[in-house]
């Protein structure tokens, strides 16, 4: 078995590549596979958590 790549750990303070566009994006691909379009606010909003919580590890709590 491989090693995990994600989540990102330590979660960076900032990360340009986190944008709104990338949301964008991955709705759209997601769209193109046979899902239902995402446009409603809170879908997306929902769906860049779903990412953010994908991509970055927890804090630390010490």
């Amino acid at each position: 078995m491989t090693e995990r790549t994600y989540p990102i750990s330590p979660r960076p303070d900032d990360d340009p590549r986190f944008t709104f566009g990338l949301t964008i994006d991955v709705a759209e691909v997601l769209e193109k596979h046979g899902y239902p379009p995402v446009k409603a606010g809170l879908d997306i909003v929902d769906l860049r958590q779903a990412l953010f919580g994908f991509l970055y590890a927890k804090e630390e709590t010490s």
